[in-house]
């Protein structure tokens, strides 16, 4: 098995070189989702996020008011360090129980957005970053998201830097053209992970 690590800044368009990689074959593991699932009502995680943030977090039919928190979060640091404490350790486990279900010959490919802060790329064979300059990264996040410029800047600046990301990649892939050339560059990349995943 070949355990990849797939990471890119908010409105990177990393969630589309997932869905390319799972075509030509990857399993393909959405952290998006296993954060869902870490705080669906009922659960542990849920609950600490209530203790820790109040009452004003937890819509009335009881799940994650996520747009209240984000506000709580995404101006404060240490609440923000509060509530990974909280989240990571149980979206690892659900992880490592969907990694577990993989064929012994499988490319499995972690789509992590926090791979760099959770410090996840040191447990992967391959990290694989999709990258784009942050005016482009603005620009979606306003089109797509309809965000305002502050807004998108400051959810960019909660993540990691480009530096820091780029800088655990084994493998960059710039994602600033067209679709069809980014289908290309990750066929290419497809074909790089399975020659790794031979040879190992």
């Amino acid at each position: 098995m070949l355990r990849v690590g797939l990471t890119g800044g908010i409105g990177s368009g990393k969630s589309t070189v997932s869905e390319l990689l799972a075509a030509h074959g990857a399993l393909v593991i959405d952290y998006d989702v296993l954060a869902r699932e870490a705080v669906e009502p009922g659960s542990p995680g849920l609950e600490a996020i209530a203790q820790r943030f109040g009452p004003g977090v937890i819509s009335d039919d009881g799940s994650l008011d996520r747009p209240a928190l984000a506000e709580i979060v995404f101006n404060d640091p240490a609440a923000l360090a509060d509530l990974n404490a909280i989240t990571h350790p149980a979206i690892w486990q659900l992880a490592a129980a969907r990694e577990a279900t993989a064929a012994p010959d499988a490319i499995v490919v972690h789509d992590n957005p926090l791979l760099v802060e959770m410090g996840a790329a040191r447990h992967c064979d391959v990290v694989v970053v999709v990258d784009v300059p942050e005016d482009v990264q603005v620009a979606r996040l306003m089109s797509s998201r309809g965000m305002s410029e502050t807004d998108a800047r400051a959810r960019i600046g909660a993540q990691a830097s480009r530096q820091q990301r780029t800088g655990a990649a084994d493998l960059v892939i710039d994602n600033t053209g067209p679709l069809d050339e980014l289908a290309l560059i990750v066929g290419g990349t497809w074909d790089e992970l399975v020659s790794r995943a031979t040879s190992a």
